[in-house]
């Protein structure tokens, strides 16, 4: 028996391939045999002689076709087993060189433990990282150059006050984007341009798209935590309304906790029906349909510290990314040590909600509407909800770090 790649191959699979061989040659040969002009100079006595001639050589091929057609047949279970037989030996090494892949990375970590967080730590320090008290990334698009321009006459600095703002408070604010499909193309040209002219942006290596949001957060992290040494990294929405003062001093709470995730904690059910928002093509992951996910914070803003963000980073190879990003965060840091704070002040409703509570002393970190994921026509209404609940401008300045 014939092995090939350490398997042998039964008998009759060779027979077949022999006589396909033999076919093949003698369909190719009847139009090329060179003594198929002789065949027309011979003189028969007579037409019938030289048709029965040639009907003898049909009938001769159609049974060399008919006594292959049925050996194929015989046979046809025993190559298309052999083929599946191959097609699952190849999903086998697929999947077993993914999971040592993933154990060996696991073990990595897992011996190398605080010794290669504390050397990560030292190079990222080697290399003079931009020490920071908080980086503040606001997720945006290439479509929402309007809602950018109503935080920049709102909460979020600019110019000479951004820059102020790092320098003395340690709190970088950068709108976080990626680049398009065609990059180089009209859509970048825009984002650099606006760059240009306000020196506000995160770019990061990625492809813009509402279902690579997960992606987006996991590169955030990463990028993020490459260029500045930060005790907090903060991810909020565009449409999201944030008094920083208020946020950094809730953030300044926690600065001696390690790992510390911060947001407004919620377990809202796994959709999994089609065709609705934020359905989760897992869903069976989590169990029984009906079920709900486990404890993560809200995406519209959430904060981790800096143990977290290097975690990610470091991890960024192995940590699965779910439908929906704030359950992708939750799911990377649901087993490991970390402290989960519950920070109601972090989804304020707009006014009356934020207004009320300013009045009574209990300023919110952050404002928006839970029916749109953000504040409704956030463009038009994100100037009246800062007037209505927005700590001042002067209150970043006075906090204490």
């Amino acid at each position: 028996m014939l092995k090939m790649r350490g398997k042998s191959v039964p008998g009759k699979i060779i027979l077949t391939l022999c006589i396909a061989s033999f076919l093949a040659g003698t369909l190719f040969t009847r139009h090329t045999w060179p003594y198929a002009p002789i065949l027309n100079e011979v003189h028969f006595k007579n037409h019938e002689q030289k048709m029965s001639l040639l009907s003898s050589k049909e009938c001769d091929r159609k049974r060399v076709i008919s006594f292959y057609q049925k050996l194929v047949e015989d046979n046809s279970g025993d190559i298309m087993g052999e083929v599946a037989k191959t097609h699952q030996a190849i999903q086998s090494l697929d999947k077993t060189i993914s999971t040592l892949e993933m154990e060996l990375e696991v073990a990595r970590v897992s011996l190398l433990g605080p010794k290669f967080m504390s050397e990560r730590m030292e190079a990222s320090n080697k290399t003079s990282l931009q020490k920071a008290f908080v980086v503040i990334g606001i997720n945006t698009a290439f479509s929402s150059k309007k809602r950018r321009d109503s935080l920049r006459e709102t909460w979020m600095p600019t110019g000479a006050k951004l820059n102020k703002l790092e320098k003395e408070k340690g709190i970088i604010i950068r709108f976080v984007i990626g680049h398009s499909a065609t990059p180089g193309g009209v859509l970048d040209q825009a984002i650099d341009m606006e760059e240009e002219k306000y020196q506000d942006f995160l770019r990061l290596n990625h492809v813009e798209g509402y279902h690579e949001l997960s992606t987006k957060t996991q590169l955030y992290f990463s990028t993020a935590v490459s260029i500045w040494d930060a005790e907090f990294y903060v991810k909020v929405d565009d449409d999201v309304h944030v008094n920083l003062g208020m946020l950094v001093t809730e953030l300044a709470r926690y600065r001696s906790k390690p790992r510390t995730y911060i947001g407004c904690m919620k377990s809202g059910p796994v959709l999994f029906q089609k065709g609705v928002r934020y359905h989760e093509p897992e869903y069976w992951k989590f169990g029984e349909e009906g079920n709900k996910y486990f404890r993560h914070a809200t995406g519209q803003i959430y904060a981790i510290s800096k143990d977290l963000a290097t975690y990610i980073s470091i991890n960024s190879g192995i940590l699965h990314r779910y439908a929906n990003e704030d359950v992708s965060l939750g799911s990377w840091l649901i087993g490991l040590d970390v402290q989960h704070i519950d920070d109601r002040s972090m989804c304020c409703g707009t006014p009356p909600d934020c207004e009320w509570k300013k009045q009574v002393g209990n300023v919110c970190v952050a404002s928006f509407d839970w029916s749109c994921s953000g504040i409704c026509k956030s463009v038009e209404r994100m100037k009246f909800v800062h007037n209505s609940c927005g700590e001042g401008d002067g209150v970043v300045w006075n906090v204490d770090l």
